[in-house]
């Protein structure tokens, strides 16, 4: 066993893991925040998906050890306390979910990119989100909750 500290949704967590413990693991059973799903196990549905130091990452190929002294956000501390980050809102709004289980990974590579391109192109939105695999089909949706949360955005 290991001992991994690690922020996590803005609190520092610190707990023993054994070598080979992929971080969604230990987000989902160490730690008990279950928005990261478990899909592919690959890395290529993108369910999975945390912010790690700001970069969407695919959570069941990362090891728990690669995230020491780290930053993670999950979907659980994506917003403000209360509130909605603006994708979670402009989801909403628009939508973007059915079964919602690809959701908590599409918001998070979402937010990365407004965060790194305020006014994203439809190709640069696309782009992101690849490798997010959507079971519903509800792609035009999301594409349109991402440029909502862009103008949103800029308002403030």
């Amino acid at each position: 066993m290991a001992v991994i500290e690690l922020t996590v949704n803005g609190r520092k967590q610190r707990t023993d893991a054994p070598p080979g413990l992929m971080l969604l693991d230990l987000l989902r059973d160490s730690l008990g925040l279950t928005g990261a799903k478990p899909g592919c196990g690959e890395g290529a549905c993108g369910a999975c998906t945390v912010l790690l130091d700001g970069r969407p990452v695919k959570s069941c190929i990362t090891p728990a050890a690669s995230a020491r002294g780290k930053t993670v956000v999950t979907i659980e501390g994506l917003a403000p306390e209360g509130g909605l980050h603006p994708v979670q809102q402009a989801f909403l709004e628009t939508e973007a979910y059915q079964c919602g289980y690809c959701t908590p990974g599409m918001i998070l590579a979402a937010a990365a990119l407004l965060d790194r391109t305020p006014r994203p192109a439809d190709a640069a939105i696309r782009q992101a989100l690849e490798g997010h695999i959507c079971r519903c089909g509800s792609y035009p949706r999301i594409v349109e909750a991402v440029r909502l949360a862009a103008r949103e955005a800029r308002r403030d």
